[in-house]
């Protein structure tokens, strides 16, 4: 029914024999079931159709005769133009030439971005994320420096590089799938209430970043030990390759309940085995003794350092990153002002909390006491401590004259895995 009143349309369909008596030869119009055809004034084809059978009563059709009237005065009347079922689509042509502009557009500004990498060896991530390299065993992610993370002489903190170091490590363990539900910490640690805790970190710093720069950040990790893990990290710049940064850290195992430190665990050992890469430390380990420091020892002493809730990490002790900004609270004024920090050596030996109480010692080496404003190099030792003389953190510091970097002095370079993987 629909094909024929679609072709009705276009072509006037006669009449069957039957009914002949109902069609007018030569009087232009024809009836078929209901149908009628005819020419308007204009010359152009009309078809109009009627759905609906005459109304009877009794058998006997009704309201006839006003319909032939009403079809007399159509006659006379000139009928708009016809409306089919092809002419009452709309017209589609507009929004398709819209949408292929729109995507013609789109396509330009994506063909306008380079998304290449500068150099083939070297990850540029624009967005930050990170990924693993070198056949799992190398962690890449960049780093921009932000506004609030340099300081008075407009370059990046010691602590801003620190945070870039742990925020990598984490999110190495997070992209290996080995992060459970602790601060670093795999499944089967979880499971047995195992973290990682840092016992000693040596950081070089040949130029610190300054605003605007991007760091790329290479960190991998390798065993120490029986029952240690050291990670490594090499920070360069992300647009020459120059190397900015290089530290190494050593990890053991500690018990979250009962705070004591813990072997490895067979089941922990093969989960993270898979991802050591056998190479040498970034930093050559630095094995002089550091010294223990106390009121008559120390030239500089700063008293009433307390943690504050948002120092306190998800294992609930204070992060390490937060340990460098208390030692550094009993440096002297001239060194701060004059110098900067060229390298650190922490050995931490116990966790601080929530309300401990804490003091900060400095001691300046023989050398640079009389010369702490001058152009030469000085050495410090540290050491921060609890109120009743528990140690925390000793360390070391190299202070440089600013603005005297050696730059390539340490020629860092990515590790190559001599496991034969």
């Amino acid at each position: 029914m629909v094909a024929t009143a679609a072709t009705s349309s276009f072509f006037p369909v006669p009449s069957p024999p039957g009914d002949a008596k109902s069609s007018k030869v030569g009087s232009g119009s024809a009836s078929l079931g209901g149908i009628k055809s005819k020419s308007a004034s204009s010359g152009a084809l009309q078809v109009k159709a009627n759905a609906q059978a005459p109304p009877k009563i009794n058998g006997s059709p009704v309201g006839l005769t006003a319909s032939v009237e009403t079809a007399k005065k159509e006659d006379v009347v000139s009928s708009p133009a016809p409306r089919t079922f092809i002419n009452q689509l709309p017209d589609w042509s507009m929004l398709l030439a819209a949408i292929t502009t729109m995507f013609l557009a789109a396509e330009k500004q994506w063909m306008m971005l380079d998304w290449k990498p500068k150099r083939a060896d070297m990850l540029i991530d624009p967005f930050g994320i990170g990924r693993i390299v070198q056949d799992g065993l190398v962690f890449s992610q960049n780093f921009s420096i932000r506004s609030y993370e340099i300081g008075a002489d407009r370059t990046a903190s010691i602590e801003t590089l620190m945070n870039h170091l742990q925020e990598t490590a984490l999110n190495h363990v997070k992209t290996a799938g080995l992060l459970g539900d602790g601060f670093g910490s795999t499944p089967e640690m979880s499971k047995r209430n195992l973290i990682w805790v840092v016992t000693r970190m040596q950081i070089l710093v040949d130029r610190y970043p300054t605003w605007g720069d991007v760091v790329h950040v290479d960190t991998w990790v390798s065993a120490s030990g029986k029952n240690g893990m050291r990670r490594d990290w090499l920070v360069r710049d992300a647009k020459t390759g120059e190397t900015l940064t290089r530290a190494s850290s050593l990890w053991v195992m500690m018990n979250k309940v009962t705070r004591r430190l813990s072997k490895i665990p067979e089941d922990v050992r093969g989960e993270i085995e898979p991802y050591f890469l056998n190479s040498d430390p970034v930093v050559n380990e630095d094995s002089t003794k550091l010294p223990k420091l106390d009121d008559m020892t120390a030239d500089y002493i700063r008293k009433g350092l307390t943690p504050r809730w948002n120092d306190l990490d998800v294992n609930q002790h204070v992060n390490n990153v937060k340990y460098i900004g208390w030692i550094l609270e009993s440096a002297p004024p001239p060194i701060l002002e004059s110098h900067e920090l060229s390298a650190i050596t922490l050995e931490y030996r116990r966790e601080c909390g929530r309300d401990s109480v804490l003091q900060s010692l400095t001691a300046v080496s023989e050398a640079g006491i009389g010369n702490l404003g001058g152009p030469g190099k000085v050495e410090c030792q540290h050491l921060l401590r609890h109120e009743d003389g528990a140690e925390i953190v000793r360390g070391r510091t190299e202070w440089r004259p600013k603005h005297a970097n050696n730059f390539g002095m340490m020629g860092g370079q990515m590790p190559a895995d001599e496991s034969g993987a």
